[in-house]
């Protein structure tokens, strides 16, 4: 027979638990994971798409069609998993994570119309990049902890974008849209289910 646990030791357990199952129920955790990986390659198909346009605006064009596919697919994602995780979208962290989320991405979408009628398409992929990681790094705020790290990477890479010679554009796009969604993804896919 062996000896009962000391409470001390049960306690710690319990408020182990207690506080993993508060985090969760104040945690936004429907991120797709699968999702991001899916957007990713999407994202370098387009990094391979827009280096063969000869005309800024035609790679303009095909990033903003890469854009609205990647709604399509990470939101249809979104969806999908917290339908199967039971986490609702609209309300509690769900809609805070949306409301930290939409902001920033439409500063970026007014900022694109304004750097392409001054013709400004080298700060693009700079101010993309950093506006989508500060709408990662704040949404995260409400989600997994991986998140907010993902953002991070994102406001990283496009600092140096906005800095770094014109002829880097598509290597900044693929490393941030493809590379880093796809590396994220799966540690999202793997640790936090799909």
């Amino acid at each position: 027979m062996t000896a009962p646990r000391p409470l001390h030791d049960r306690a710690l357990d319990n408020l182990q638990f207690i506080r993993s199952t508060m985090e969760r129920a104040g945690s936004f955790t429907a991120v797709p994971g699968w999702g991001m990986v899916v957007v990713g390659c999407t994202a370098l198909a387009a990094t391979w798409l827009a280096v063969r346009q000869s005309r800024d605006t035609d790679w303009l064009a095909v990033w903003l069609g890469e854009a609205v596919l990647g709604v399509v697919v990470g939101g249809a994602a979104m969806v999908q998993k917290a339908r199967a995780a039971n986490d609702p979208l609209l309300s509690g962290p769900g809609r805070r994570f949306g409301l930290s989320f939409l902001p920033p991405i439409v500063v970026g979408a007014l900022l694109t119309i304004a750097l392409h009628r001054a013709g400004l398409f080298a700060l693009m992929p700079g101010v993309w990049l950093l506006l989508y990681g500060t709408a990662v790094a704040t949404a995260g705020a409400f989600s997994v902890r991986i998140v907010p790290i993902m953002g991070v990477c994102f406001m990283v890479l496009g600092t140096v974008a906005l800095f770094a010679p014109a002829g880097l554009w598509p290597w900044f796009m693929a490393a941030g849209f493809g590379g880093l969604n796809i590396v994220f993804g799966i540690i999202i896919a793997r640790r936090y289910g799909g």
